[in-house]
């Protein structure tokens, strides 16, 4: 009972500033999760709105909100549902996680910067795994059943400071769980990794997310960063890859005070035109040298034509094969390729230089030479590594006539350029990613095996066999 008791005053005690404020029309239930298996030992205070227009006859539309109820949300959302200019909406307000105290003379362990500053997918996977289905078993005071959408265009995330940054990671990992975004303040800096962001959203096919952002300039310039310059880069990337993104930019501190007062237009432009959903941006320049707009990922079938293949011997050293179906199989080394377990291999399209992985975030560069022989080694081609991985994960490797790298890793099929640089990153599934290759009839189909399969897509670029003669690409821009 003391470990319950002083968890239940702290979480009070966060959250009294969020819950001082009139319901309005809405109905408002407050309840506490405490049997979270994604963040084991955690509690938290959470609360549901329902509207008035809402007749538990057939799903809501939903808008989760870390750090509980902000921006006067219950009162706005009265209005704009009333008035039309938002559908039917359930909202969630959810505090971050707390791990009581293990005595009267311990703290808790505040689990905020875990769940919300942190890349990768648990904490969307505890709100879809966890906390809305326990939403959903809950009923309003009159006994309405509460139901609420699973179609992404019909939810909306949202959050301040790390609960902002929360909100972006949520839909940026989910895109087919939340496609509209409200991130206030938010803390895309180096607390736990979110600088990367602006990289990662030019690099990354773009998702069908609808974003807005909202920061003041004289927010926190703190040994993470400059909270107001990293907003901006993230408005900046959104835009760069073709994002729906908009923003308000104030002179306020880190505080909620102007995304409060914007927070009613925010909701307008959310949620215009649905239930039509966001559209996905053809995103760079790279990736559309690359990508076929509208041309998506499909599941390989039975009798599809690929490239026939055997045995490739490069010198009397360095081996791979790629089978009658066209797949690349493994290959050897002989001991040449050295430090390390490597799990693939590809030549350069001239035949000049052998690609390598070596477990870690590194493909290394060989130069072949006449005899066989390897040298000049170097870590050459840079992956990105998710957060929750140790290692790129890089499996088969390809390339292109132009000279590109593809490389299977867990983020999806990292696209590189000659100069060993990371241009591109094609997800499936959000899965890690196996093997890859180029095939088909003209070499111009991207094949891709994860666990769920393989798949496949057409594309701009056309791939080379190793059993072909060699191809001399033009030289890289450097």
């Amino acid at each position: 009972m003391l470990r319950i008791g002083l968890a239940v005053i702290l979480l009070l005690i966060v959250s009294a500033s969020t819950t001082a404020q009139p319901s309005g029309r809405g109905e408002i239930t407050k309840y506490v999760f405490d049997h979270s298996k994604i963040f084991p030992g955690t509690l938290r205070n959470y609360w549901v709105y329902v509207p008035a227009e809402y007749d538990g006859k057939k799903p809501a539309c939903l808008l989760v909100d870390q750090d509980g109820i902000q921006f006067k949300a219950p009162r706005v959302l009265d209005e704009l549902i009333a008035k039309g200019e938002m559908p039917v909406t359930i909202g969630v307000f959810v505090q971050p996680g707390v791990v009581p105290a293990s005595s009267e003379k311990a703290l808790p362990r505040f689990n905020r910067s875990v769940e919300y500053d942190g890349l990768g997918d648990s904490y969307v996977r505890f709100l879809v795994e966890e906390l809305l289905p326990e939403v959903e078993r809950k009923t309003t005071k009159d006994g309405r059943a509460i139901r609420i959408s699973h179609a992404a265009t019909d939810r909306a995330i949202m959050g301040s400071s790390s609960g902002g940054i929360a909100a972006f990671t949520a839909a940026w990992e989910r895109p087919d769980q939340f496609s509209r975004v409200f991130s206030a303040i938010g803390t895309y800096v180096n607390q736990r990794g979110g600088n990367i962001y602006p990289s990662l959203i030019r690099k990354f096919e773009p998702k069908a997310i609808r974003v807005f952002l909202q920061d003041g300039s004289t927010d926190h310039n703190l040994v993470g960063g400059n909270w107001f310059l990293a907003n901006q880069e993230m408005e900046s990337a959104l835009s760069f890859a073709g994002y729906e993104v908009n923003h308000a930019w104030g002179t306020g501190d880190h505080d909620t005070k102007q995304a409060t007062e914007i927070f009613p237009d925010v909701m307008r432009w959310l949620w215009k035109d649905w239930p039509t959903p966001p559209k996905a941006a053809l995103g760079s320049e790279p990736l559309q040298q690359v990508l076929i707009p509208g041309e998506g990922w499909k599941p390989v079938v039975l009798g599809m034509e690929v490239p026939t293949g055997k045995l490739v011997v490069t010198g009397k050293n360095i081996s791979y094969r790629i089978d009658e179906q066209g797949i690349y199989r493994g290959g050897s080394a002989n001991g040449l390729v050295d430090s390390g377990a490597k799990r693939a291999l590809a030549l350069s399209p001239d035949q000049s230089l052998l690609y390598a992985d070596d477990d870690s975030y590194w493909v290394w560069s060989y130069q072949i030479q006449a005899d066989g022989s390897l040298k000049y080694k170097q870590q050459f081609y840079d992956l990105y590594v998710p957060d929750t991985s140790s290692d790129a994960g890089a499996g088969g490797m390809c390339v292109d006539r132009k000279g590109r790298l593809y490389v299977a890793t867990h983020a999806g099929i990292q696209v590189c350029d000659q100069a060993g640089r990371v241009i591109a990153i094609v997800p499936i599934l959000g899965e890690p990613i196996s093997n890859v290759w180029l095939g088909g009839k003209d070499s111009d189909e991207l094949f891709a095996q994860s666990t769920r399969g393989f798949f496949v897509r057409k594309v701009n670029v056309r791939g080379v066999n190793s059993i072909d003669p060699p191809i001399k690409p033009t030289a890289p821009r450097l």
